[in-house]
């Protein structure tokens, strides 16, 4: 065999002499996700890993997703997808929101469960649209949670009901929850008037610690009790809360906002990643889907924006309105973009912790309707 050979051999065995333009295009949004990630920092947690896992899987002949077969033990990512499709990753990734999370503004003020209630609407909204567009009841309720801003909800209830779209549904969520900043504002804007944008609101009662310990095991008690299905999220969830508010497991509680969240963020988001190949994502139902997603974000901060009109109708003037935009699950990033709104009109007022009761209610809210959806159609 001469050297001719040998290259020639070289290069036909090559990634570069299999690549195909599908997967060129593949690698090119890859690449964007991961300027977006690094350079513009959105969402970079899970969106750099993301990104990456879609960047490997369309290398052609790397074979990283591809199961075991004959004499080969199959690729990286394929034994790493398995904490996805059986649906461990996102209830820990919950665990250690749990522990992160603070529902003490929830606590505080009640009433703010109703903004993150009106936000679920684009969770519906979203599911009937893409039924009129031709998805399957399953498909259609994977692409609706999109509405929530909450990417393991997402990736929880789409592994179950659809999960071929799971590549497509799980970039859509999580794009648009590190795009919350720039698509919220200008709805809070529209939707609002200078008097409600300017409304300062009392300071919070201070919630008790009792409170605070009972809280989780109520919750998990009724939400499980009635919606048995999400027990694993809303369980796991409640758990981590319940660590932070115990103070008594002062490691399981570092593990589980540190090493434990971080472990599984890597393989949640590269592995998720790897299920965007060409021959998946490249179609039109991808972009209904992506348009159907930015649709449902948009109804579900209208949802919250307009229950916190009615709140500040209804409290004569006591509730500023904006904080109801807060109540898609995107914590804390949306109860920031509320504090940054009303400090645009009002340098003065201080609403991050008002806005972080609808945030978190928004985490139950999306876990619920997560659970409606898979009773319905699991």
């Amino acid at each position: 065999m001469n050297i001719g050979e040998v290259l020639t051999n070289l290069w036909q065995s090559s990634g570069f002499a299999n690549i195909t333009i599908n997967e060129i295009i593949m690698i090119s949004v890859a690449c964007v996700l991961i300027y977006l990630a690094i350079a513009k920092q959105f969402e970079p947690l899970l969106l750099l890993p993301i990104a990456f896992g879609m960047l490997l899987v369309n290398l052609p002949l790397a074979n990283i997703m591809g199961a075991p077969e004959g004499t080969s033990s199959g690729g990286l990512l394929y034994y790493l997808y398995q904490g996805v499709k059986l649906n461990i990753y996102p209830p820990l990734i919950f665990l250690g929101v749990g522990v992160m999370t603070d529902f003490g503004p929830l606590l505080a003020n009640p009433s703010s469960v109703l903004m993150g209630a009106g936000a679920q609407f684009g969770i519906f909204f979203a599911f009937t649209l893409a039924i009129l567009l031709g998805f399957t009841p399953q498909e259609a309720a994977s692409i609706g949670i999109i509405g929530g801003a909450d990417g393991p909800t997402a990736i929880f209830l789409t592994s179950k009901l659809a999960p071929t779209l799971l590549g497509p549904i799980a970039v859509a969520a999580y794009s648009y929850m590190a795009l919350v900043p720039m698509i919220q504002p200008p709805l809070m804007k529209l939707l609002t008037t200078d008097e409600e944008r300017t409304v300062k609101m009392g300071q919070l009662r201070e919630v008790k610690k009792v409170e605070k310990i009972v809280f989780p095991i109520v919750v998990a008690i009724l939400v499980i009790l009635l919606l048995p299905s999400v027990a694993p999220l809303v369980g796991m969830l409640m758990l981590g809360n319940l660590f932070k508010e115990s103070g008594v497991v002062g490691r399981l509680t570092d593990t589980a906002q540190n090493g434990l969240i971080n472990v599984i963020t890597i393989f949640l988001g590269t592995s998720v990643g790897a299920t965007a190949k060409a021959d998946v994502f490249i179609r039109v139902d991808t972009l209904k889907i992506i348009a159907i997603g930015m649709t449902a974000f948009a109804v579900a901060t209208i949802g919250g924006l307009i229950i916190g009109k009615i709140m500040y109708k209804v409290t004569k003037g006591k509730i500023n309105p904006l904080i109801g935009s807060a109540g898609v699950s995107a914590v804390p990033m949306a109860a920031r973009v509320s504090q940054v709104v009303g400090q645009e009109y009002d340098k003065s007022n201080f609403l991050l912790m008002h806005a972080m009761g609808p945030n978190v209610a928004g985490v139950i809210g999306s876990a619920v309707a997560a659970g409606v959806l898979l009773s319905m159609f699991g």
